[in-house]
């Protein structure tokens, strides 16, 4: 995310907006104050975090609110396994510093840069079978509504807790989570290329015998990047200070010279993505998990992704590689595919009521995205696929409210905090819809 003479853009550079006002409050105090002003003069009020969504989510003319200044772990129940943190909390500075108290977080997505607030509030999550998205791990956490007064969403009014914990920002200002954690453990990491037929006959047991499965697949390729990450008690033998570097040139440098290559000549895409998957080699370590999830991502991109039920992944991937062949599509990033368990945590969890296969696609900046992503859209729309709230999808609320089973149960919740729709702009009223009476 860059502010730059009051304009706002995100981090792939592709989105923008110019808020009337752009406020870093220091306190809860004058949150809520600005809040209500805002309200009181017929402003929208948007938040955001890292800028990490990739589409107009927090775009707004209004108030645009950072919650950068309320971060930081406030309190931590060694008894209860509970630790609370300010919305804004960027979560590479929470993983060491949750590290420092002996817990961690059981799962996380491979990017650290966004606040815990924007990352859960669009259920943004890691890959393993039995584990859910970032949202399911609140215990409990903190609005600013529209009037500027307080909400504490627990256990005790379960209805609006549901519908908070994924909200895209609808309901209110998140301003502190109380969070479930477990003891900080150590990951096996194994890191291999594996031919496509082997992993498409295996699929089944890669997913149930690891804690976490993931594989990105180049179009065009045979082959696919495996990543394993598994507990282990063993000890700490992290990645040589070689290795790490000779990684991240390959998948920053490398990965941005054949990207900038392939957007100038697009028929060249296919050699080029043989050439990475060739040059992709294998590693073995054991670090911390938090170390492990992250990846550094420095090569800037646009990206879809859709969760759809795990038995629809082999098909979506076959259809999509059919539609790449025959529309000649040119993409110069990989597919990437991960598991997660299902929840009833969060009314908007894509994963809501079903074990979930997360596809997503990407485009490499400056290159034509909406015909590739569209012809996915479809497919996955075809598998009553869900969209991934932080990333790109062309649905409207006509078309998503069949697919979320809790859907007016949220609504609800919606109009009974939000009844002026104060916490809307042009995306969030395109796929919630207009607020409902109350």
């Amino acid at each position: 995310m860059t502010i730059t003479n009051g304009t706002w853009t995100n981090w792939a550079g592709d989105e923008s907006a110019t808020p009337a006002r752009i406020l870093t409050p220091a306190t809860v105090e004058e949150l809520s104050t600005a809040v209500a002003a805002a309200a009181e003069a017929g402003q929208t009020v948007r938040v955001v975090g890292a800028g990490h969504s990739f589409s107009d989510l927090v775009a707004t003319d209004g108030l645009l609110l950072s919650l950068d200044r309320l971060a930081g772990i406030a309190h931590y129940d060694a008894d209860a396994g509970l630790v609370t943190i300010g919305a804004g909390t960027r979560l590479y500075d929470l993983n060491p510093a949750l590290d420092a108290l002996g817990v961690a977080l059981p799962n996380l997505g491979d990017v650290d840069q966004q606040s815990f607030a924007g990352a859960s509030s669009t259920a943004t999550h890691g890959t393993g079978r039995l584990l859910g998205n970032l949202a399911t791990g609140i215990e409990s956490m903190d609005l600013v509504l529209a009037d500027g007064s307080t909400l504490t969403c627990s256990g005790d009014d379960p209805e609006t807790l549901a519908a908070a914990r994924v909200s895209l920002g609808a309901l209110g200002v998140a301003t502190s989570y109380r969070l479930k954690v477990v003891p900080a453990f150590a990951l096996a990491a194994r890191e291999f290329t594996m031919p496509m037929p082997e992993l498409t006959a295996r699929l089944d047991e890669l997913i149930d015998t690891n804690d976490h499965f993931e594989f990105f697949h180049f179009p065009h390729t045979g082959a696919a990047m495996v990543k394993l990450n598994n507990r282990t008690d063993r000890p700490l033998a992290p990645r040589g200070e070689l290795a790490a570097r000779a990684n991240e040139f390959l998948e920053n440098t490398v990965v941005e010279g054949a990207s900038r290559l392939g957007r100038r000549l697009p028929r060249a895409i296919p050699v080029l993505n043989r050439t990475l998957t060739a040059l992709a080699s294998g590693s073995e370590y054991v670090d911390r998990s938090y170390r492990v999830y992250a990846s550094k991502r420095a090569v800037r991109f646009t990206e879809m992704e859709f969760a759809v039920p795990r038995s629809a992944c082999l098909p979506v991937l076959d259809d999509l590689a059919r539609a790449i062949e025959r529309e000649g599509f040119a993409v110069n990033f990989p597919v990437e595919v991960r598991f997660v368990a299902g929840d009833t945590d969060s009314y908007l969890s894509p994963s809501y009521d079903r074990e979930t296969c997360y596809i997503a696609v990407h485009m490499f900046r400056g290159m034509p995205w909406r015909p590739y992503f569209r012809a996915f859209e479809d497919i996955a729309s075809a598998y009553d696929g869900r969209p991934h709230w932080g990333k790109r999808h062309l649905l409207d609320a006509e078309a998503l409210a069949g697919r979320y089973p809790e859907w007016d149960r949220f609504q609800d919740v919606r109009s009974r905090l939000d009844p002026g729709g104060v916490f809307t702009n042009d995306h969030i009223r395109r796929v919630l819809g207009p607020v409902r009476p109350a």
